[in-house]
């Protein structure tokens, strides 16, 4: 799978606080969710509809890559959320409670609907024990023709209420249904995002939980602060001992005496053909990181 524009951070920004919803977008996150559905009220739904429209329709909110999380597909809003915001080009649209295939079906058929251009693409949040259970299933859809699902946001604080279990520092009572919704979208070509850390002034926990985020593979993380985005983004960046590595894994295959070779010595060890393949992912994902920092 090819690296995309970076996914590593997510933030956060509730709909009806118009100035952290600008705010956000003087972040370094490198993507911002605009969040209509949790993060707001019941009485205040409209208001905020309002209030993410204008801030889509900002120069400095229009040059971020933003998605809209959309209240839940039944619910008394999410018609009027996505029908408000189909205009304003998001980068996606992100629908919560995706339970089934089916969900999906719905979630497709009202973007288009709505006229949500082919450049919005769908997100869909994987958060109950229902969507587990059928993350393969639901992650086939992203195989069909003219597909829009391209990434899953894994809502770790609804998987752990509804299996009402508790949480830890390492998140044991998650990291199976965790691992479940990976292999689903990595055999589905999908990106795939780790839930969030609620605890903000715990910055070891989280450190400790983005570093478990990365060895199992997801592409980067959902925050709820701006404070978060520095140590998410270094464990979901390479490292300098990373890259060079890589360089050198590359390196060396494309010597002359090594073509037709699928196994070298590197640096001490052995690599194959699918370390190269790695290797080229890393440098293509430390060369994304360098031009959003030029």
């Amino acid at each position: 799978m090819t690296i995309p524009a970076l996914l590593r951070s997510a933030l956060y920004a509730p709909g009806a606080n118009s100035a952290v919803l600008l705010k956000s977008a003087r972040s370094a996150a490198d993507v911002l969710i605009f969040d209509l559905e949790d993060a707001v009220a019941p009485e205040s739904k409209t208001t905020a509809r309002a209030a993410v429209s204008r801030a889509l329709a900002d120069p400095v909110v229009a040059a971020r890559t933003v998605v809209v999380r959309v209240n839940a597909i039944g619910s008394p809003w999410c018609e009027d959320d996505v029908s408000a915001v189909a205009a304003l080009r998001p980068a996606g649209i992100l629908f919560p409670k995706i339970n089934t295939p089916a969900d999906v079906k719905l979630a497709e058929a009202m973007l288009s609907f709505y006229g949500v251009p082919r450049s919005t693409a769908l997100w869909c949040m994987i958060e109950t024990p229902q969507a587990i259970l059928n993350a393969q299933a639901i992650g086939q859809l992203a195989q069909q023709p003219n597909a829009r699902m391209t990434t899953w946001v894994l809502g770790t604080n609804d998987l752990i209420k509804e299996m009402r279990a508790q949480h830890t520092p390492l998140r044991e009572g998650v990291v199976p249904m965790l691992a479940i919704a990976l292999m689903a979208a990595r055999a589905c070509g999908l990106y795939v995002l780790d839930g969030v850390h609620n605890d903000i002034q715990d910055t070891t926990g989280f450190a400790a939980t983005c570093a478990q985020g990365r060895q199992m593979g997801f592409d980067g993380r959902t925050l709820i602060h701006p404070a978060q985005i520095e140590a998410c983004h270094h464990a979901y960046s390479p490292s300098a001992p990373e890259v060079e590595e890589a360089r050198a894994v590359i390196e060396a295959f494309a010597q002359p005496e090594n073509q037709g070779k699928g196994v070298l010595r590197v640096g001490g060890r052995m690599v194959e053909l699918l370390h190269a393949q790695m290797a080229r992912q890393t440098l293509a994902m430390h060369e994304a990181i360098a031009r959003a920092q030029a």
